[in-house]
């Protein structure tokens, strides 16, 4: 990397990066203020590049939302739905069954299953479709359930504490959370955009727990609405703090929000300089983590493209089939071929590598890479 390109207002910086050392809150809040893209672009591929090489990854796999219908009314979401509402619905075990069936014929890895937190489906329900999902194929990764959903179930519907609900989800086929429901973890940016969700601690408590019982998951941060720049990186630091004291997260995935609900229709969608400055501010920052994902279902593949030179080392999935973002007005396709994928990563100069849930690249078999599995597969603290 050509660090002689880095402007002098931001060389301590750099100089940090070159010597894989971490930088504070207050050099983050530096770099988002800079409006040097290609000085970002810079530091952040150094590091992708010291953490994964040219390979850049994308999993098959495919998205299932069993229903939108919520007990909260979230300022932000366009998704969710009471019973009565024209546009609320909600999947059948069978239907999900039968999409999951249909998916695996394609050759997909991980379902990837959330939805709202629904008042009245039942303990029962909840455990059947997980068994019957792993049941279809053992090798399946199961990726449901945001750290809100996993709060709801074990308050409201399985009435027990949240380690004891989520080992009944694991045992039942659970094989890794989802990262959704972070927002921001501002309490005052919660307030003003999901008034009555979970704070940012229970949030955090949730994967904390996970990662104890040897679980992984995601994380994510939606942004570009009512926070600042300070907010942005006081929750990427939580998320880094949790990191150094669980390793439990596998990768980041941060999404622009979409401006599409009466409450915030006044907010201007977050710009492709601003998507790019914000994944390469991540990608410096979390240097605990190991992957940076780009969500193309949210940026549009061919800006995920771009950022791959931006720090990025994942385009996600093929999805399939994705509700949330497209009920919020998100014009993007729904799915993507692995074709698609592939050729995206390669004319970025990477090198396109399958991969499995946990980051670990994948066989052209769809098995684990062995090379790939100890290279990837970080030590967890708390497991």
């Amino acid at each position: 990397m050509n660090f002689s390109l880095i402007p002098d207002d931001l060389r301590p910086i750099a100089d940090k990066v070159a010597a894989s050392e971490r930088i504070d809150e207050e050099e983050a809040l530096r770099l988002y203020r800079s409006n040097n893209l290609n000085a970002l672009g810079i530091m952040a591929n150094a590091v992708r590049e010291r953490k994964n090489g040219n390979f850049a990854t994308y999993i098959h796999n495919r998205y299932i939302n069993y229903s939108n219908i919520c007990v909260l009314s979230c300022q932000f979401c366009a998704f969710a739905a009471r019973k009565r509402d024209a546009h609320a619905f909600e999947q059948s075990i069978d239907e999900i069954v039968a999409a999951v069936q249909d998916a695996l014929r394609l050759g997909i890895t991980e379902v990837h299953m959330v939805g709202g937190l629904h008042p009245t489906l039942k303990k029962d329900w909840y455990l059947e479709l997980l068994r019957r999902l792993r049941a279809l194929d053992p090798d399946l990764v199961i990726k449901a359930f945001t750290a809100i959903e996993a709060r709801h179930l074990a308050e409201r519907i399985f009435k027990m504490p949240i380690p004891d609900t989520l080992e009944l989800l694991r045992d039942a086929g659970l094989g890794a959370l989802t990262g959704g429901g972070a927002e921001i973890f501002d309490p005052g940016v919660r307030d003003e955009i999901c008034r009555g969700k979970e704070t940012a601690e229970e949030w955090l408590e949730v994967h904390r727990i996970w990662h104890r019982m040897g679980g992984r998951s995601t994380c994510t941060m939606l942004y570009g609405h009512v926070e600042t720049l300070a907010q942005r990186v006081d929750h990427l630091r939580q998320l880094r703090e949790l990191q150094d004291e669980t390793g439990g997260f596998t990768g980041f995935v941060p999404f622009a929000f979409e401006p599409q609900t009466p409450a915030l229709a006044h907010i201007k969608r977050a710009t492709a300089f601003d998507e790019l400055r914000n994944l390469a501010v991540s990608r410096i920052y979390l240097d605990n983590f190991d992957h940076i994902t780009a969500y193309w279902v949210s940026m549009g593949l061919p800006l995920a493209q771009i950022s791959l030179s931006y720090g990025v080392d994942d385009l996600h999935g093929t999805i399939i089939e994705e509700k949330i973002f497209h009920m919020a007005g998100a014009q993007t396709p729904q799915q993507q071929t692995v074709a698609a994928l592939e050729n995206a990563i390669r004319e970025a100069g990477r090198i396109p590598m399958q991969r499995d849930s946990y980051y670990s690249h994948l066989t052209s078999g769809g098995q684990t890479s062995p090379a790939a599995a100890k290279s990837t597969e970080p030590e967890l603290a708390c497991a």
